[in-house]
């Protein structure tokens, strides 16, 4: 796929000249149009041979737009705290606002590329973590961005010749590294790589575009357009209230799904004395799994989800009262602020993901996108169905960094939800935890009912399966969950 741009594409320095004004200043328009509009952010992939005009492109880029508000990295070698979390976490963070454009260097496709090339990884290690790019670009497409993936070429030949001149110059000379001619040497086994990853990431959703460098005024003339027409084709269609989402039919319900909430047993018997007993072993036994020397290369990401009143915060209260001050972090998620709006519904939760030996602890989670918000109507039907399978991705790639996930829905009953509304609202210092929001969603009890079993069917994995407890004994409940939790991280830890 890269023989089109081997042929040579010139564009002589007159033809340059002549479309440089107006191209500044269209592409400076489209920027501003995008940062007022605030609808989409763009994301630019910058990938390609060593020596074929990356760096120069991109300062141009900034040197025609506003670079104010073009967030450029480039990201090297993971630091420590990077190579702690999951691969694609210090990429989420890097994701720009709506409204702002981002260019990323050294990103999601460097390094699976690199250790292919050097036979660290295998084939079939490339092709898995390809599929996981393919569709974790598809979601950041569907939740809005407008995504452009260059792939700057050359020839071998090319290559050779742009390093040579570089070194040649006593300007450029201290670009040229040791490096960029090892990359030379194996210039064959990067080129065969490299085209399997492009014809298996050059999707509907996110094309590659391939960018001839051996000229540079083709090259840059090229780039801008490219990223100009891409802008400018975006803002037309949202200014004519044309959005383009992926539709699907509802997936139908698996058959017991339904049944899954009313067939617990949820006033379970345990009277306070054993529950004293049982709290000190479990919480002990925890406290002694967190400052286990075979946790620090493992991570506890901890979701609790439940009914309005079931008594989540007192759960995580005895959860905490195990574990080091120092080691965990308690997330309480509330409705998103106005920068979690301006990104995909994601990033919220992976700028919290724990570093190796620590606890996040999620008080409700990435879960409201296929509860609240999909019984309230805050998003489509297709996004709500489509986040099934980013979440089971999502979980999946924490697990495979080595991150136990452990998630709890606690359910009550009817009766007992409304017993503790009315507890709530006659003492004065339990009043904050009863609003007018609590009692609308107990008017939609059968509609969470009905997300809640569609959610537990099509989430619970085999790495990240859910606990259903049952809560209107908050006794057995709190105990239920430090039991399941030690158990899981024992099983974690091959204790």
């Amino acid at each position: 796929m890269f023989e089109s741009a081997e042929l040579g594409h010139k564009v002589d320095k007159e033809e340059y000249d002549a479309a440089e004004p107006e191209l500044r200043a269209q592409l400076l328009d489209a920027q501003f149009d995008l940062l007022e509009a605030k609808s989409f952010a763009v994301v630019v992939l910058i990938n390609g041979i060593d020596g074929a005009g990356k760096g120069e492109t991109v300062n141009l880029l900034n040197e025609w737009m506003d670079p104010r508000h073009i967030q450029t990295l480039a990201f090297d070698s993971p630091t420590t705290d990077e190579a702690e979390r999951p691969f694609m976490w210090r990429f989420w963070r890097a994701l720009p606002p709506r409204g702002r454009i981002g260019i990323l260097f050294g990103n999601w496709y460097t390094d699976p590329m690199r250790e292919r090339v050097e036979k660290v990884s295998k084939k079939a290690d490339l092709d898995q973590r390809l599929d996981e790019i393919n569709r974790f670009e598809a979601m950041l497409v569907r939740e809005g961005v407008l995504l452009l993936k260059l792939w700057f070429h050359l020839s071998k030949d090319g290559q050779r010749k742009r390093l040579k001149a570089l070194e040649k110059d006593p300007r450029t000379r201290w670009r040229v590294t040791e490096q960029d001619w090892h990359a030379y040497e194996h210039y064959d086994r990067y080129r065969e790589v490299a085209e399997h990853t492009l014809r298996h990431t050059s999707t509907g959703d996110a094309p590659w575009m391939i960018v001839d460098g051996s000229d540079p005024c083709y090259r840059e003339l090229f780039a801008a357009r490219t990223l100009l027409d891409a802008m400018r084709k975006r803002l037309d269609a949202d200014a004519h209230h044309w959005v383009a989402r992926q539709t699907a039919p509802p997936l139908p319900p698996a058959p017991d799904a339904r049944n899954l909430l009313g067939s617990l047993v949820l006033r379970q018997a345990l009277d306070k004395k054993e529950y004293q007993e049982l709290l000190e072993r479990y919480q002990g036994r925890l406290a002694l799994l967190t400052r286990d020397e075979s946790f620090r290369n493992r991570a506890l990401v901890l979701v609790f989800e439940g009914a309005d009143a079931a008594g989540k915060g007192g759960t995580i209260r005895r959860v905490t009262a195990a574990l080091d001050a120092r080691q965990y972090q308690v997330v309480p998620v509330a409705a998103p602020t106005e920068e979690e709006r301006a990104q995909p519904y994601l990033w919220r939760f992976w700028r919290h993901l724990p570093r190796q030996g620590r606890v996040a602890i999620f008080d409700r989670s990435w879960y409201g996108r296929v509860l609240v918000e999909r019984v309230e109507g805050f998003c489509s039907e297709a996004d709500w169905m489509r986040a099934y399978s980013e979440i089971n991705d999502f979980e999946d790639q924490l697990a495979d960094a080595g991150a136990v996930v452990v998630k709890f829905w606690l359910q009550i009953g009817k009766d007992e939800q409304l017993e503790r509304f009315r507890q709530r609202e006659a003492e004065a210092h339990k009043r904050f935890k009863i609003t007018a929001e609590d009692w609308r969603n107990r008017e939609r009890w059968d509609d969470y009912a009905r997300a809640v079993c569609d959610m537990v069917d099509r989430t619970s994995t085999e790495t990240s399966p859910w606990t259903l407890v049952e809560a209107d004994n908050k006794l057995f409940a709190r105990i239920k969950v430090l039991r399941t939790l030690c158990e899981r991280l024992e099983s974690a830890l091959g204790h």
